[in-house]
């Protein structure tokens, strides 16, 4: 069973809450592109 919670910032790539909400601007688009790079290097 999962408790995953949906996302409610808008900030998830995956939809769930993953913490990425209390972020600053920069940490978040630091942290979107380096999980944008590893989904691109697991293709």
């Amino acid at each position: 069973m999962s408790n995953k919670q949906e996302c409610g910032c808008g900030r998830s790539p995956t939809g769930f809450c993953i913490g990425w909400h209390d972020l600053s601007e920069s940490e978040y688009k630091d942290k979107l592109t380096k999980y944008e790079n590893r989904k691109k290097s697991k293709k």
